[in-house]
């Protein structure tokens, strides 16, 4: 798996999909079809993000690059940006959530808009036009500074890009939300012109409507194709929540969804997550294409099949515990086509859906990406990270033989169990904890995963040879939490991404505590800072206490206490420390982050077979999907 680009602090891989070429074409064609639809979703993502001004952004990006290009003078400032825009779906840092400028002057933006022929007709828009109105958006570090905004005592709402409210107030999206329920997952909500608030449903007639129409009718295709009648129904489900826009037909598809676990086959495809939302109400469209892998998927069997002891024994309080686990599940599978919000970065593992009522009484469905995790430790080997934080050759030891176990089974046993295990007290709602919510829920599930991979059960099951696994994952998880994700992170910055603040809180909660025992401990060596663990059992306590208090914190929906724990021990850095671990990353000549590039499906020149080309560049896929799949008017 080769590094096919890198700019910024980004590197861009390729993945393979091992078994297409043994499927039926019938098969082959489901997947082509979905992904289809996956990909007509694109410039949803780029509008939530940052609204109109950002369509135009990507069209007049797109035209330059492409114009320069062909004429062999690509300016690299200019390349730079856009990449990063493609990459993030916008002007905000995936991760850190902060607005990036350009090298280049406005002077060389609008002298680079006045050369390319035909602009009007490419982009939407005149030049003139262009320039005026991406000026601020482009060049004003002080203009929607932040993607997602979480810091405490300001108004949320105000304070972000993301465009899924207009004219609104954040406590007047909570009263609203709190008092009308409504479409909160798929719409946008404003203030009309008779100063009424007002919901812009994201569905066929509403808001999106074109590119959803587009996802539709593949959904219609692929339906043609699926590999059974649950698969049908499924398809179909989705397609009327899209026509319609009524969150019950998305409650029913996720109910029938998670039922269905025959299909070699698979999707996730709709609004979904909301991290984006610093609210936590509105989801960012998102899809994944998979093909199950029925090899690799024995211990994540295991796994599920064991959920209800899992449960019973889990450190959490028992008014919290389900009493009756119900439909868990989850399979290692080879993304096909990624999209939207998964699209270039993309998640190792997913654990859906994320209603917790459907959770409760139907059970969740995860899967472990596994050709995409391979891709990462592919890459990952000869990067010098380890043998750069590991703090001894013991740690180094373990981490060879039993790290890319034990990072698999963390993520399956966050996803599977994790994010499916406990239960709401009755009457709270998932957004009581508001901000916080998303990096508690991130906690939660790593909490249990790292509780539970070093139980004895793991041995008896087979799953793991010996507890070294979980001590190789201990040290990677301290080491990576308190040291090295911090290099992903500017100076003078604090946290803001919701999985790093989570891994940050777990990291400092538990070293406090330890390091007052003697459990784990910052060690100096030649001016380099070191965490080093002498209590293993004592650490598994630990997180198991904690595990407990978010648990209880979720199930109660205790605000002030998630605020509490977030803010203390998951967002601030300390200075000195944060200065040394990007220069000790730095001098290893890596990027931080990684995202990929889509293999190529097309049909055949006689329409029997579909076809899988691994050679597209980066910058070839970007300006292809800009040209193909254009849905949004620039305005």
């Amino acid at each position: 798996m080769c590094v096919v680009d890198s700019f910024a602090d980004v590197k861009i891989l390729r993945y393979s999909v091992d078994g297409f070429e043994q499927l039926t074409p019938k098969q082959k064609f489901l997947l082509y079809y979905l992904s289809e639809a996956a990909l007509w979703g694109r410039e949803i993502l780029f509008h939530q993000n940052g609204g109109d001004e950002t369509i135009l952004l990507l069209r007049t990006l797109d035209a330059i690059y492409a114009y320069q290009q062909q004429k062999g003078e690509l300016d690299s400032r200019l390349a730079l940006y856009t990449k990063r825009v493609w990459f993030c779906s916008g002007v905000h840092h995936h991760y850190s959530n902060d607005k990036f400028l350009p090298e280049f002057s406005q002077d060389d933006f609008n002298s680079w808009l006045a050369q390319v022929p035909n602009f009007d007709t490419l982009v939407g828009a005149s030049a003139g036009y262009a320039a005026s109105r991406l000026s601020k958006l482009i060049f004003d570090k002080d203009y929607k500074p932040k993607k997602v905004c979480l810091d405490n005592g300001v108004d949320l709402v105000a304070s972000s890009a993301v465009n899924f409210y207009e004219g609104v107030s954040q406590r007047e999206v909570e009263h609203f939300y709190k008092t009308r329920g409504a479409n909160a997952l798929n719409s946008k909500l404003i203030r009309n012109a008779n100063n009424q608030l007002e919901e812009q449903i994201w569905k066929v007639g509403g808001m999106y409507s074109d590119a959803i129409v587009r996802i539709v009718e593949n959904l219609k295709r692929a339906s043609q194709y699926a590999e059974n009648e649950q698969q049908v129904d499924i398809i179909n489900t989705l397609i009327a929540y899209y026509e319609q826009g009524d969150l019950s037909l998305f409650d029913e598809y996720n109910k029938k969804w998670v039922s269905e676990k025959q299909s070699i086959v698979d999707f996730i495809n709709g609004f979904i997550e909301v991290y984006s939302d610093p609210l936590g109400f509105k989801g960012t469209w998102e899809s994944i294409v998979e093909l199950v892998d029925a090899a690799s998927s024995e211990r994540i069997r295991l796994i599920s099949e064991n959920a209800q002891w899992f449960e019973d024994h889990s450190p959490i309080d028992a008014e919290f515990r389900k009493t009756q686990v119900t439909g868990v599940s989850m399979r290692v599978v080879n993304a096909v086509m990624l999209a939207g919000d998964c699209y270039p970065a993309t998640p190792i593992g997913v654990n859906l859906p994320n209603a917790e009522w459907i959770r409760e009484q139907f059970g969740s469905k995860s899967i472990s990406l596994g050709n995409i995790t391979h891709a990462h430790h592919e890459a990952a080997k000869s990067s010098g990270v380890l043998d750069e934080f590991a703090y001894d050759a013991d740690e180094i030891s373990r981490a060879h033989t039993w790290g890319r176990l034990a990072d698999d089974l963390h993520t399956q046993l966050h996803e599977c169990l994790g994010h499916g295990s406990g239960r709401m007290r009755e009457g709270v709602t998932l957004d009581a904890l508001k901000a916080y919510g998303s990096t508690l829920e991130e906690a939660r599930a790593d909490l249990f995963a790292l509780y539970f991979m070093a139980d004895p059960k793991m041995i008896e099951l087979g799953i793991i040879p010996s507890l070294d696994v979980a001590w190789s994952h201990y040290d990677a998880y301290l080491r990576s939490g308190m040291l090295v994700q911090l290099a992903r992170i500017a100076e003078g910055k604090n946290v803001e991404e919701s999985h790093m603040r989570n891994r940050l809180l777990i990291s400092r909660y538990v070293f406090e505590k330890g390091s007052a025992t003697g459990a784990v401990k910052m060690l100096i060596r030649d001016g380099k800072h070191y965490i080093k663990i002498y209590g293993y059992q004592a650490l598994r306590q630990m997180f198991g206490e904690l595990l407990r208090e978010i648990q209880r914190i979720k199930s109660t929906g205790d605000y002030e206490a998630a605020r509490e724990l977030v803010e203390n021990y998951g967002i601030r850095i300390d200075a000195m420390l944060h200065h040394e671990v990007r220069e000790r990353y730095q001098k290893l000549g890596i990027k931080p982050f990684s995202g990929f590039v889509n293999p190529r499906m097309s049909i055949s020149d006689d329409g029997s077979d579909i076809h899988i080309d691994y050679t597209e560049a980066y910058d070839a896929q970007m300006l292809r999907y800009g040209n193909e799949y254009k849905t949004l008017k620039c305005q």
